[in-house]
């Protein structure tokens, strides 16, 4: 008998090039694989509508997201109040399926009815109000400093939403932590889903230092503007790679003939770039989430340099080099440009990274619709 399951996704998940969708894009994917008939709700606010999604979705429904500025005017947080729509609701209510919220953008539903009788699953990206006020701290702008303050804020308080649902999905272990502390009973912890099925990182030396990451993120750009500092003072090749170019970034970069930026316009770029890398340098501001673009560089690039707060609580510890400070990161950097990556930290890294499978995570989720 097969299994159907609304999903509600906050943006179109498709291409799979940021943090978020990524994980929605291939969770579709692998549920889909194992039988199950996907209706998914997307909003869609300048992503367009995806002929790729039908492969693995019975039936799709595009909704507008209402991005106007009376939304911020509202005790419901801007991601949640801009993700209103009645057509959604309406068309949730055609079925009796359980729903799954993909994060807690989605869950105006949840506002407007209870959806008695229905499984609901929610999945938690971040802590959303700590995600905002690191965003805060991280911003130079001082309204959108202000937006995510108060955002925070909103998000704290909206957070009981989650009493509605019957299972919340955590997708590392410091948010695990966070939300079975507050909902003991209702939290399972599914890891990131992402596109890996085995390491592809080659062995010996690469070419060049690596940063990926999207530059219209504050926290993104804070940790591109550390990485430049780091750099200015040591003769070793960055680069900065990025679907979005950052006028004031792209001003810096140019000032160092040792530091360049590469345009990624596809995902087999980017793969590129990751596997001629001898050294991923992937500082954050943030403890928030597992960063998939970590993910990525473990499956497909060779040594990985990161902070406390890139790396702490996700498991993945034993598999990168850690540096906090400029001078640390600079020394890490010229000490490992000269060692080979060995056939022994592809093996460590097989073993430790078995447990982000993204066909058990889905079955995880199967046993929950």
């Amino acid at each position: 008998m097969n299994k159907y399951l609304n999903i509600i996704s906050f943006d179109v998940p498709y291409p799979p090039n940021y943090g978020g969708v990524i994980d929605v894009f291939y969770k579709l994917k692998a549920l889909h694989k194992l039988g199950v008939k996907i209706i998914l709700h997307t909003f869609e606010y300048g992503r367009g509508e995806n002929k790729e999604l039908n492969k693995y979705c019975d039936k799709i429904y595009y909704y507008k997201r209402n991005s106007k500025i009376k939304s911020s005017i509202s005790k419901i947080p801007f991601i949640v109040k801009t993700r209103a729509n009645k057509s959604l609701i309406e068309n949730l209510k055609l079925n009796d399926f359980t729903i799954l919220f993909e994060g807690l953008h989605t869950t105006y539903p949840l506002v407007i009815s209870e959806f008695k009788d229905r499984t609901k699953l929610i999945r938690m990206h971040n802590i959303e109000h700590n995600y905002y006020k690191g965003l805060s701290k991280s911003e130079e702008n001082s309204f959108k400093k202000i937006y995510f303050t108060f955002e925070a804020a909103k998000l704290k308080n909206y957070e009981s939403i989650l009493d509605k649902a019957n299972y919340i999905l955590s997708i590392s272990p410091l948010e695990h932590l966070y939300f079975s502390t507050k909902f003991p009973s209702k939290t399972k912890y599914i890891p990131a889903f992402h596109q890996h099925n085995f390491i592809k990182s080659s062995e010996g030396i690469g070419d060049y230092a690596l940063y990926h990451g999207d530059l219209r993120i504050a926290d993104n750009l804070k940790s591109c503007s550390f990485l430049i500092d780091v750099f200015s003072e040591i003769d070793y090749p960055l680069i900065i790679a990025s679907s979005t170019i950052n006028k004031k970034m792209s001003t810096r970069i140019k000032k160092h003939t040792n530091i360049n930026f590469i345009d990624i316009t596809n995902n087999n770029q980017l793969e590129e770039l990751l596997n001629n890398a001898h050294i991923n340098v992937l500082p954050t501001f943030q403890n928030t989430g597992i960063k998939l673009k970590l993910l990525n560089a473990l499956y497909s690039g060779r040594f990985c340099i990161v902070n406390n707060e890139m790396i702490l609580k996700t498991g993945l510890e034993d598999l990168c080099i850690i540096a906090n400070t400029k001078k640390e990161f600079q020394e890490k950097i010229k000490e490992y440009s000269l060692i080979n990556f060995k056939k022994e930290d592809i093996i460590k890294r097989e073993k430790i990274l078995k447990n982000l499978n993204t066909n058990t995570s889905a079955l995880e989720i199967l046993k929950l619709i």
